[in-house]
């Protein structure tokens, strides 16, 4: 019963932060889908996954529900969304997870395999400085094998159409407006919710000492670029063709093949 318990505990921490999420991005499922499109189109339907900046395991959740011979590996520095991943995943010996910053140069060692055929992020990247995204990208192309892929949907706004932009942007406040008269969760409260729960309480009070509590704001340093920026970085980091896959107003998904 205990046991039943726990894993029921840690699929609600699953569902929270995926509808945590959606209130951000709505088209967040349409995403994962032309994601694991692109995969299977080019590595077939058994991959080996790097899930980069995995947080709760979303993208490795979705790619083992539909790639029944598909493995994946994990690797975030958040030990409260590590720990949710890892208590998600307790029962399923294709996954695993690492405790990892993307930032060390030597990454790639701590890594279980030497090649991955599919390295996949969503929604994460944009906390780096581009400097830092594009030394990360040449390291991402020393662990993709050669006719692999690398994609990464993200934040991806155009300077150039700023009408749109506006337009987008007040859209986008005016529904999520909406849905937090209906009880949406937004991310400060998400994590405040998490901060006073048992279980994931030490995880968070360790999270919020590396990247700050959220209520604070806790994307500083980061930042975005548009789509031409991300296919031009990918191709000087190594990657043989790059473009966008997937775009809505403000967000894109580019695909990088070895």
């Amino acid at each position: 019963m205990t046991d039943t318990v726990a894993v029921a505990d840690w699929q609600a921490w699953q569902r929270s932060w995926d509808r945590q999420q959606e209130w951000y991005l709505p088209d967040r499922e349409e995403r994962f889908r032309v994601m694991l499109d692109a995969v299977e189109a080019v590595v077939g339907p058994e991959p080996r996954i790097l899930d980069l900046a995995c947080g709760t395991g979303s993208i490795s959740d979705r790619a083992l529900r539909r790639f029944p011979g598909a493995t994946s590996t994990g690797v975030d520095l958040d030990p409260a969304l590590l720990t949710i991943a890892r208590g998600h995943f307790a029962a399923e010996p294709r996954a695993e997870f690492l405790t990892v910053d993307l930032r060390d140069p030597e990454w790639t060692e701590r890594l279980p395999h030497r090649a991955y055929d599919a390295v996949l992020t969503a929604t994460a990247l944009h906390w780096l400085r581009s400097d830092e995204l594009r030394t990360l990208y040449g390291r991402i192309a020393g662990v993709v094998r050669e006719g692999g892929v690398f994609l990464n949907a993200d934040h991806m706004p155009d300077p150039a159409t700023p009408r749109l932009n506006a337009a987008d942007h007040a859209y986008q406040e005016a529904r999520r407006a909406r849905a937090r008269a209906e009880g949406a969760q937004d991310w400060v409260d998400w994590w405040q919710t998490a901060a006073r729960d048992e279980t994931l309480a030490g995880p968070v009070a360790e999270r919020f000492a590396i990247f700050g509590n959220p209520a604070n704001g806790d994307h500083a340093d980061g930042e975005t670029q548009p789509v031409a920026w991300h296919v031009e970085a990918l191709r000087a980091a190594g990657f043989g063709e790059a473009r966008a896959v997937w775009c809505s107003p403000s967000d894109a998904m580019v695909l990088g093949l070895k």
